[in-house]
């Protein structure tokens, strides 16, 4: 019984072109060793000079030869398929791994960004609040306290850096102060205005480095910063250097 399963699995294990073409060659020479019986006892008397044989042997495997050589390129096709098909998968894997490093790549890029986000929103808290104390604090008209701007900037450093834009922004919904002289009335508001569009365009262009569908850029020109970022480029003066 095992030895009927090992061969069960030899065959299996097989082209069945192999398989048949062994049969077909072990029954040819069967039937040729049988011929060659018939041919002697038929003529006993006969001279089978070499040449005779060699005809004989060459005309009796050509067939053979012919068989095999069919068979050989039969699996000859039959491998050159299975290779096609495993550079189709490597091809396929390769396309897999190059979208996951890619993938990869992108995620460290965002959270790169993210990371520099943190910093650079930071720094347009200073740079808000600065704009925000030079007209509206004790350093301008005195509309804020000394005490009031300690704790926005407080809410700054705590880490609420749209404080100051907020303000920046209601004030200008509520249209009773003049935006364009708040932030660029004066040679120093102008200085500081123009650092936070450069500063922010900069932070928008790495954005677009980490996000293909531009999901993190809208997210930053739909905040405070970015609100106001866009109120500064409306109004900025022709006239004001960068």
């Amino acid at each position: 019984m095992v030895t009927n399963n090992a061969f069960i699995r030899f065959i299996r294990g097989h082209d069945w072109r192999i398989s048949f073409g062994i049969v077909v060659t072990f029954f040819w020479i069967g039937a040729g060793g049988w011929y060659v019986l018939q041919v002697a006892q038929a003529t006993p008397g006969r001279d089978l000079t070499p040449g005779v044989i060699g005809s004989f042997l060459e005309g009796a495997f050509a067939p053979l030869a012919f068989l095999w050589l069919v068979i050989g390129l039969f699996i000859q096709q039959k491998e050159l398929a299975k290779n096609s098909e495993a550079l189709r998968t490597t091809s396929e894997q390769s396309e897999k791994q190059t979208l996951a490093i890619a993938a990869t790549e992108m995620n460290a890029r965002q959270g790169t960004f993210f990371k520099i986000k943190e910093n650079v929103y930071s720094q347009l808290g200073g740079i808000s609040g600065m704009l925000y104390s030079s007209s509206k604090g004790p350093a301008g008209d005195g509309e804020m306290s000394l005490d009031q701007q300690d704790a926005y900037f407080k809410q700054v450093a705590d880490g609420d850096y749209e404080a100051f834009a907020r303000l920046f922004l209601s004030l200008g919904m509520l249209g009773k102060v003049d935006l364009a002289d708040m932030l660029f009335g004066t040679e120093i508001r102008a200085r500081h205005s123009n650092n936070f569009m450069r500063t922010f365009e900069r932070l928008c262009r790495l954005a677009k480095n980490c996000d293909v569908d531009g999901i993190i850029e809208d997210s930053l020109m739909q905040n405070a910063f970015g609100l106001l970022y866009r109120r500064m480029r409306k109004i900025k003066p022709a006239e004001t250097a960068d």
